[in-house]
């Protein structure tokens, strides 16, 4: 992927045919053997890291002037740091193999129009010093560095992550391997949200097809002709979402006694199915097999002329594991509540809310954000827009 991306790179490829030490990593582009005085006049050699704006098979427009810089302070002939530039020193993890130490500014009035530009400009800010003293040192090296080609799950660079400087932060979801037992509204946009995460692999189990009805709770949009065709759940889902990630596996069945050992070996499991029973047995084996869940709930029904409803978030770990059971969070026979909830009335922003919600927590539980409050179960009432933390696992 990256050799192809510079080769489709008019900019980058000019950089690495004139001799740069070019490589892109995590999605950053870096610069490497560029000449520098430090502040005892000392000739060092640091790397320049820049963000990626990808365009198609190519390099965009350069999202920002700011560059990053792996080295010490980089310094004028007598010592003192080329002030011009300064912007921000401090250590920072951009990815697990680049910790950078310093960022520079330096803006032209209308930015840079490619990163060929903006990086012979860095370099050349940064090296004017050592080339003053000695012009035969140079960042124009001409030894080839590979770079990463590393089997992404990803069909192109998370640039999304670079640009914002979390990589580091979205490395903590991978090599997971994670189950989505039902594909209805709120599974279909757990999926969409999955997808677009570092996870190894993503299983997907649904025996029913992809029908009109299903379109409307659903994202995206599908088409006439899709319709027609009626594809299961997996395979039209697995159509879109493969685009951007590799390692979509569908099952064209639903999860039960006969095949249950397919969830055998799974980091996480999301489940999006309102069969009480065959939900009981799905999380029986999740805790004999020791892996952490997520179930999600809705209920919505008509009053008056107005809908009203409930959405539910239940998580499932080794650490807590009782509220499910002695507090009946996860429903397991037909009660009240489900006969009231009979239509199965679904809206598709409820269903993408549900999912957020899902998501987000099993975010937490990884460390991707901040978890506070530790709640195990949560629901957001819609007609008084309330949300409820219940069952903390500390």
């Amino acid at each position: 992927m990256s050799h192809q991306l510079i080769n489709h790179s008019p900019d980058i490829k000019r950089l690495r045919d004139e001799g740069y030490e070019v490589e892109i990593r995590s999605s950053y582009l870096l610069i490497s053997s560029v000449p520098y005085l430090n502040s005892k006049k000392e000739i060092k050699f640091g790397t320049l890291v820049s963000e990626l704006t990808i365009a198609g098979e190519s390099t965009g427009k350069p999202n920002t002037h700011v560059i990053n810089f792996i080295g010490e302070y980089p310094c004028e002939k007598d010592g003192t740091i080329i002030s011009q530039i300064q912007h921000n020193s401090s250590n920072r993890k951009l990815a697990n193999t680049i910790i950078v130490n310093h960022s520079f500014s330096n803006k032209p009035a209308a930015g840079y129009k490619n990163y060929y530009d903006k990086m012979t400009r860095y370099i050349e800010i940064i090296s004017a010093p050592v080339k003053s003293i000695d012009d035969s040192i140079t960042a124009q090296t001409y030894k080839v560095i590979e770079s990463e080609d590393t089997e992404s799950v990803f069909n192109y660079l998370d640039t999304n992550s670079s640009r914002a400087e979390i990589i580091n932060i979205s490395d903590k979801l991978n090599n997971q391997k994670i189950a989505i037992i039902g594909l209805g509204g709120t599974g279909s946009y757990i999926l969409d949200f999955i997808t677009k995460t570092p996870v190894q692999e993503i299983h997907l189990f649904d025996g029913d097809k992809f029908c009109q009805h299903n379109a409307f709770r659903s994202p995206g949009a599908a088409s006439f002709d899709e319709l027609k065709g009626t594809p299961y759940k997996t395979e039209y889902l697995k159509t879109i979402y493969s685009r951007m990630h590799k390692n979509i596996i569908i099952h064209n069945e639903n999860l039960c006694q006969s095949n249950i050992h397919l969830i055998d070996e799974m980091s996480f499991v999301f489940i999006c199915i309102d069969k009480s029973e065959l939900k009981e047995f799905i999380v029986n084996k999740l805790e004999k097999f020791k892996i952490p869940f997520i179930d999600v709930g809705m209920g919505i029904d008509i009053t008056g002329d107005s809908l009203i409803g409930i959405l539910r978030v239940t998580t499932s770990t080794e650490k807590k594991r009782d509220h499910v059971h002695k507090k009946n969070r996860i429903p397991f026979s037909e009660n009240n509540d489900e006969k009231i909830y009979s239509q199965n009335i679904q809206i598709a922003e409820l269903n993408a809310l549900n999912a957020s919600f899902a998501v987000i927590k099993w975010k937490k539980f990884y460390g991707f954000y901040q978890d506070l409050e530790n709640e195990q179960n949560s629901t957001y009432t819609l007609n008084v827009n309330m949300l409820l933390n219940e069952d903390n696992d500390t």
